[in-house]
């Protein structure tokens, strides 16, 4: 090809000292250290010239040395590699690519700007990046069609960094906890610790989190599911809230910028790199602590958003290869609600995310993955859902990845749901029917009976179709997309109005309910109700079989103060406010017992289904269920557990006293009042050795929306 040359030209490198350089190897991607030398390998297909970049300080406008790659020595295939001499640990670098900016044949090549490895350990500090500077982003012009940005953004945008693999890991090793003996807490790095009211060393921090691990390990959790952690733009939102009027961040990070390069805001030190290493340390606390690490991860888009989005990494590498392009290329499809969605059905990002999956496990050690939107890994090059998707199928056989944890979001924003059938029996589910059936049960909706019971059951008309068994649904009442738990007893809409989309984001489907007044209240009679619903979804959350997932918080009544889609929220909505442990005391105390009320009676815990001759349904009548009374909201469940003793499970979501007619036990056994949600703490729940004797019983009488556990034993 005939090299054009740039106009401007780029900035001339300052050093004057060029180290040694050779060809290099085209695997693997990223930066390897190899003998006394680093490789670099970038994949571009449609790229015609390639340029490594050194720099020195994370503002400079012009690197240290410049490395033009030629195709001619430097590629094999579709990868550009070189190999460079004594480079540094800490050594930021980037790449330029050239090639056509035809944005409606899907090609955006623009060697003005400096692009981040797709495979970099760790990026710069991003505190300060401006996509529209740094970027090239400009929503004006008709469609994104606009002329290629010719200034140069090296200052002001973050550069990848050349790092080593500094574990310390020692001896640990990861805890792998069976899936039966699994309690997952949904929490987000930075907002569980940043308030004052943590009480913690370095607040919003890895460091911060591993303060907290004794707390975590009262509570009885045996897995912690982060938030997304890696990097992300927190000012790409560009908005102010119109109460405060202050900038909205992005706060959860959904919206990745880097899929292996840990968030640099969440570590403590200032040294480049340093996010890298506070990350293993984290996890190596969690795994000496006994305390699985999951992440959430983002693999479905990316944080350059549609065709008048900024231009950093992806899209100036090879964007008609990376993303989901209509006909007219000069646009993309968004199946994920962001703007784009990468092209998961192509081998190259294939390998993309399984290398990305691969350096969290093996350099990192987190123990499992929970995949966003995770049906967009499974559409085709047209976009239809595929019945057999080799993505899926890869990362479920993969045999790095095979003792890990794999959960999926089994849904995306373009339609899709396939929760109990989302792939094969490897994959573990969010269960959105488990939140939705079981809000709607206790809110009190006609015709929940059996809907609730197959939940409680571990939800078999779901996944036992498809070989699947209780492992695969992840059962939860909150999660960090919705309302809190608190809010879930306490609102009946959403108030979003501080993330200033007028209300209209954030889903409308609550299934809450407010029980007389919108909000806070000091009525005692509301807030008796409340507090007893609280104990009612907790209670159901853990004696249900499935794995147990509690969002951070829940356990002392976090509130969003009614905003049930806090993503841009970083203060005290978004945060966790530690103060609130001591005034609903009771509820923490709830939450502790009933994990320790689970783990006690491993029946509940079984990763079977329960066979038909293994439980007794019971109505309030002491006979059959009226399964098919739409009106019935009250229910009974017995099961004999592998130790002899027997378990009645009583729920009255109706808003009236319901007097229970039990059986009486077998001969020399006692019925004994575990958990009574009707009762104030401590009588609410009773340990063991201090559970109340109910002697020749023959019914029980509930107290308006409650839950009730009778214990039998000889």
């Amino acid at each position: 090809m005939s090299e054009r040359t740039l106009d401007p030209p780029l900035p001339e490198p300052t050093a004057d000292d060029a180290p040694e350089t050779r060809i290099g190897l085209p695997r693997p991607l990223g930066v390897y250290r190899r003998n006394d030398g680093v490789n670099f390998a970038l994949f571009s297909r449609h790229g015609e010239r390639v340029w490594l970049e050194f720099y020195d300080a994370i503002d400079d406008k012009a690197p240290t040395h410049r490395f033009e790659l030629t195709p001619e020595r430097h590629r094999t295939g579709d990868i550009w590699h070189i190999w460079v001499k004594g480079v540094p640990t800490g050594q930021q670098y980037g790449y330029r690519v050239d090639g056509p900016y035809k944005p409606e044949e899907g090609h955006r090549f623009n060697p003005y700007r400096l692009l981040i490895d797709p495979y970099a350990p760790g990026i710069t500090h991003t505190d300060d990046w401006d996509f529209g500077k740094a970027c090239g982003y400009d929503p004006s012009g008709e469609g994104g069609l606009r002329e290629m940005s010719r200034e140069n953004n090296a200052h002001v945008t973050p550069s990848s960094l050349v790092l080593d693999s500094r574990t310390g890991w020692e001896e640990t090793r990861p805890p792998q906890h069976p899936w039966s003996e699994t309690v997952i807490y949904e929490l987000h790095v930075r907002g569980f610790t940043v308030h004052e009211s943590a009480g913690v060393e370095h607040p919003g921090t890895y460091k911060g989190l591993t303060e907290k691990i004794p707390y975590l390990q009262e509570l009885g959790v045996t897995a912690v599911e982060l938030m997304p952690v890696h990097e992300f733009n927190e000012h790409e939102i560009g908005r102010i809230n119109p109460i405060t009027r202050e900038p909205l961040r992005n706060f959860w990070g959904y919206s990745p910028a880097a899929f292996m390069a840990p968030n640099a805001a969440y570590a403590c030190g200032e040294c480049l790199g340093d996010q890298v290493q506070e990350f293993k340390e984290m996890v190596r606390a969690f795994h000496e602590a006994g305390i699985e690490v999951l992440l959430d991860v983002v693999f479905n888009h990316t944080a350059e958003g549609n065709e008048t989005g900024p231009t950093f990494s992806w899209r100036g590498i090879d964007n008609q290869l990376y993303y989901f392009l209509e006909k007219d290329r000069t646009f993309y499809r968004d199946y994920t609600g962001t703007g784009n969605t990468l092209k998961t059905y192509h081998a190259v990002v294939h390998d993309l995310i399984l290398d990305a999956l691969r350096h969290w496990v093996v350099e990192m050690h987190v123990d499992g993955f929970r995949f966003d939107l995770a049906s967009v890994l499974g559409r085709d090059e047209d976009g239809n859902l595929r019945t057999d998707p080799p993505l899926l199928e890869r990362i479920a056989q993969d045999p790095v990845l095979r003792h890990v944890k794999m959960i999926a979001e089994a849904w995306d924003a373009a339609g899709a749901y396939q929760v109990g059938k989302f792939h094969e029996r490897r994959w573990s589910e969010w269960n959105g029917r488990f939140r939705d059936d079981v809000r709607r049960f206790w809110r009190g909706d006609e015709g929940m009976l059996g809907a609730f019971a197959q939940r409680l059951t571990g939800s078999a008309d779901l996944y036992e179709d498809s070989g699947k068994g209780p492992a695969s649904s992840i059962n939860f009442v909150t999660c960090h997309d919705g309302f809190t738990l608190n809010d879930l007893v306490s609102y009946e809409r959403k108030h979003n109005e501080a993330n200033g989309e007028f209300n209209r984001d954030g889903s409308d489907a609550n299934y809450s309910r407010n029980y007389g007044i919108e909000g806070p209240t000091d009525d005692a009679s509301i807030q008796a109700v409340r507090n007893r619903q609280v104990k009612n979804f907790l209670a159901t959350l853990f004696l249900s079989r499935g794995v147990p997932m509690l969002l951070h918080g829940d356990e002392f009544r976090r509130t969003q103060q009614g905003n049930n889609n806090a993503y841009c929220q970083d203060n005290e909505i978004g945060w966790t406010l530690w103060d609130r442990q001591e005034k609903h005391a009771d509820i923490h105390r709830f939450t502790c017992e009933m994990t320790a009320f689970r783990r006690r009676h491993p029946v509940l815990q079984r990763m079977e289904f329960y066979r038909d001759d293994e439980v007794r349904w019971l109505g309030p009548d002491g006979e059959t269920p009226p399964w098919d009374d739409r009106s019935a909201r009250a229910l009974g469940f017995q099961v004999r557990e592998e130790s002899g003793a027997l378990l009645l499970l009583l729920f009255n979501a109706s808003a009236q006293s319901v007097d229970f007619n039990i059986h009486a036990p077998p001969d020399g056994f006692t019925w004994y009042r575990a958990i009574d949600t009707q009762h104030e703490s401590p009588e609410d729940i009773l340990p063991e050795g201090k559970q109340e004797q109910l002697d020749g019983i023959s019914s029980y009488l509930m107290g308006p929306q409650s839950t009730v556990v009778l214990v039998g034993r000889g």
